[in-house]
Order: C-alpha cells, then sequence, then structure tokens
C-alpha cells in the first residue's frame, strides 16, 4: 500500500462503455479495451480486477482475452483478481478452484471472488488451494447492491453478513505458513513468508513486484502484522449497515475488497468512515469512475493517480 496505494482498477468492458471508446463490442474491441486500462495501470496501482462474466460474454473468444490479461498482469507486476463470484458444492467448485488458482491454469489470477451462499465450507476446495499456491480468496459478505441486504441483513445483530465474516476469521485464524513460501520486497529480493510476508498489507493492496510470478503478496500467514489469504468483499457504499449489524472488523485477520468506491457512490471520505478502524487493510476497486477516461491511455492514468491520491488522504496513508 505505501508503494502503490489502496486502489484496484476493475477492468469492466460493458458494451456501452466499449462503444464510448469507440470500439466495436467484439472479442478484438473486448481485448483493445482490456489492455489499454492494463497499460494505463501497470506501475501505478496495486491490481486489476477484470469482471469475468464481460469477457464471458464473448464465448471462447472473449476467455482468451481473459487469459491474455491475467498473464500480462503477472508480467506487468499488477496483482490480478478474477471477479468470478464462484460458488458451488463438492467436485464442481474444486473445478472452480483449479481453474482460477491452481498453478497450471490458464486462468490463474491471483485471488478469485467466490459466493459462500451455499454455505462457507461448501468454498472449502478454493480456499485450500488458494492457500496452498499463494494465492487468495475474497469471499462476498456485505456487498454494495442494494438487493444484496435482502439475505446479508438477516438477523440483525446475527446477520448472514456478520456469520460469513467470523467464518473468514476462523479460516484466517487457523491458517498456517507455507513451508519454504518466500515473497518480494520492493528492491525484488526474496525472504521467508512468515518474515517479510509480514508485510501483507504491503502485499495485498498495493508493492508492485517485478514481472513475473507476483503472487506470494497476496497470500501470507496470520503472524505478527500480516493478513490471511481468505479477505472479504465489502461494499464502500454499505454505511451504516456494519453497525447496525454489531460487525466488528478488527478480528477478520483478512484483505477487504471494497466495490462502490467512485461511479456507484462512495467518495475517499465515506471508505474511510465505513472502515475507520481497518483503513489499512481495504482495496477500493473503481472501474467506471477510471473508465470513462479512456480510451486515452494519459487520461486514464491521471484519473488512477488521482484516485490513489485521494485515497491516500482519506485513509491517512503515508
Amino acid at each position: 500500500m505505501t508503494v502503490a496505494g489502496p486502489l484496484c482498477v476493475g477492468i469492466d468492458p460493458h458494451p456501452s462503455l466499449l462503444d464510448a471508446w469507440g470500439l466495436p463490442a467484439t472479442a478484438q474491441g473486448l481485448e483493445r479495451f482490456a489492455l489499454g486500462v492494463m497499460e494505463a495501470a501497470a506501475e501505478r496501482c496495486a491490481a486489476v480486477k477484470p469482471q469475468v462474466a464481460l469477457f464471458e460474454a464473448y464465448g471462447s473468444a472473449g476467455f482468451a482475452v481473459l487469459e491474455r490479461v491475467l498473464r500480462e498482469s503477472r508480467e506487468a507486476g499488477l496483482l490480478s483478481i478474477a471477479d468470478a463470484k464462484r460458488g458451488d458444492i463438492g467436485s464442481t467448485m474444486a473445478a472452480y478452484a483449479s481453474a482460477w488458482l491452481s498453478d497450471d491454469s490458464p486462468l490463474a489470477a491471483d485471488a478469485v471472488t467466490l459466493s459462500p451462499y451455499l454455505g462457507f465450507e461448501s468454498l472449502r476446495p478454493a480456499l485450500d488451494l488458494a492457500r496452498e499456491t499463494g494465492r487468495g480468496t475474497f469471499v462476498l459478505a456485505l456487498t454494495s447492491n442494494p438487493e444484496g441486504a435482502s439475505v446479508q441483513h438477516v438477523g440483525g445483530t446475527e446477520s448472514v453478513a456478520g456469520s460469513v465474516l467470523a467464518a473468514i476469521a476462523r479460516e484466517n485464524a487457523t491458517a498456517q505458513p507455507r513451508s519454504g513460501t518466500t515473497s518480494s520486497s520492493p528492491g525484488g529480493s526474496t525472504a521467508p513468508s512468515d518474515g517479510a510476508a509480514a508485510a501483507a498489507v504491503r502485499g495485498v493492496t498495493g508493492t508492485n513486484t517485478a514481472a513475473g510470478d507476483n503472487r506470494d503478496e497476496i497470500v501470507t500467514s496470520p503472524s505478527e502484522a500480516t493478513l490471511g489469504s481468505c479477505g472479504a468483499v465489502i461494499g464502500a457504499t454499505v454505511g451504516e449497515a456494519l453497525a447496525s449489524l454489531d460487525i466488528d472488523l478488527s478480528t477478520l485477520n483478512g484483505p477487504i475488497l471494497a466495490p462502490g468506491y467512485g461511479a456507484q457512490g462512495a467518495d475517499a471520505a465515506a471508505v474511510a468512515t465505513v472502515f475507520e478502524h481497518v483503513r489499512p487493510t481495504v482495496l477500493a476497486n473503481s472501474s467506471r469512475g477510471v473508465l470513462r477516461h479512456g480510451p486515452d491511455v494519459p487520461a486514464l492514468r491521471d484519473a488512477i493517480d488521482r484516485s490513489i491520491e485521494e485515497l491516500r488522504t482519506h485513509l491517512q496513508l503515508s
């Protein structure tokens, strides 16, 4: 975070954005859009988050573009979060886990978003594989869409969202260091994961590593000053929901992916207020708020830089 800032740029190739960029709604337009975002984000922000459904809409050609985005994010030193929101049971969940988190998958990302609404333990194949391969997961808990409250707020102070977050906290509390794992430092050197990777907040939310394998920057063990590999998705637009549901994020011990910053209505001050007690663990996602400045790459870079500076200021990060 101290190097790249607490910003994740969403790669959301909505047809309306493709049109605004003067691109066709084809796989070729999709590729030009995604690579333009990548060019702007490289060496500027912590992570990119491709919205998987908007690639999937183009069939096999769209998945080929997504594979290239994930591959080139590694080469650019950007963390990648595949926003797939996968959730299933048994062998099907294991297959999803393998697709997004195994070393030999062409779709392997640094982290993937997961849906826990078939039961948190149904996610076990992904949670375990992420830990084994040095990747991460972000589990939907208290999301930015208004409809989410009809499920996530149920139970009041014993809410569904609270139970999901409690399960994430338990998952991170029981995590163990991976034997022999190393983590890249800002200077490009390596150190054991339960030592230098204790800079987990730095890794999850911001240090760009040298081009290549940077996945150990998103998964760490819960030793001193360290976050676990299981993160939460909590919208920056949830307002007073955390307080009204009596949810304490200080025990989460994991990174927080916060959509809703920018075009969805939350500014940096709102991000700082919602996550007042866990500000160093927050990775705020902006998609349309940045993407509307394209296709001009310098304009996209300026938008990224402004967002990072705004977030640093309000989150009181050095």
